[in-house]
């Protein structure tokens, strides 16, 4: 995988545990991903910064600031570079932060080099790297536009900034208009992997896109109870 100018893909490994970042380190760039590697907070949201990565991935137990804070640091600076956090902790509450902090996926450790570099995989195929390859770029439904060459999204006008997860989401959803669309279906295609029958996480997603595409507006997207999820125009 590389860039649509054919420049290698910058991947930024944050992790205290220095044999953990050379293992992925290695794995990384034998994809053959420039990767840069931090092994605190501090130092990570400085090479953020110099080094401009195309994914991060994060480690939510660092020795200074936390995960969550460096990537609130990233977000600051206009960075809506894709998240992977790392975690040790296998409770949905800690999983759930990460996202609700504006991470894109998580794997929860222990965890194989082949998994984290698949969920990589799948963040930077979703992300903006890929967008512009797009035959149709711009969806609409309804006051409702995404644009997939500019990343942009808006209804009725206003722009609605989104993460790279939410934008495939909504994207899923407007390429598929009064379409009812199962949990199970939106995890396959959005997160393009089995998430162990995880379905709170699209619940998750669905209320991001509810508060950021619905909120004071009439509703576009509708559960339907015991099937799944549509959106349509609002009438």
């Amino acid at each position: 995988m590389a860039k649509p100018d054919g420049s290698m893909v910058r991947v930024l490994v944050v992790d205290d545990e220095h044999s953990l970042t050379e293992l992925l380190k290695m794995a990384l760039k034998y994809e053959g991903w420039d990767v840069r590697t931090a092994g605190d907070g501090l130092t990570a949201v400085k090479v953020a910064r110099e080094f401009r990565p195309d994914a991060i991935v994060l480690d939510i137990m660092l020795p200074d600031i936390d995960g969550l804070e460096v990537l609130q640091r990233v977000r600051a600076d206009g960075a809506e570079t894709p998240v992977l956090f790392l975690t040790a902790k296998d409770a949905l509450d800690d999983r759930i932060a990460g996202l609700t902090a504006g991470g894109d996926d998580y794997v929860t450790k222990p965890f194989s080099l082949e998994e984290v570099v698949a969920r990589l995989r799948g963040l930077i195929r979703r992300s903006t790297l890929t967008l512009a390859q797009a035959k149709d770029p711009v969806l609409r439904v309804g006051d409702l536009t995404l644009d997939e060459d500019s990343y942009e999204v808006h209804r009725d006008g206003e722009l609605i900034e989104l993460t790279a997860t939410e934008f495939e989401l909504l994207r899923y959803l407007m390429r598929n208009p009064r379409r009812v669309l199962s949990k199970a279906q939106i995890l396959d295609r959005v997160w393009s992997y089995d998430f162990g029958g995880k379905e709170s996480v699209v619940e998750l997603y669905i209320s991001y896109l509810r508060k950021k595409i619905d909120a004071g507006r009439t509703p576009m997207i509708h559960t339907v109870r015991g099937a799944g999820y549509l959106l349509k125009a609002a009438e």
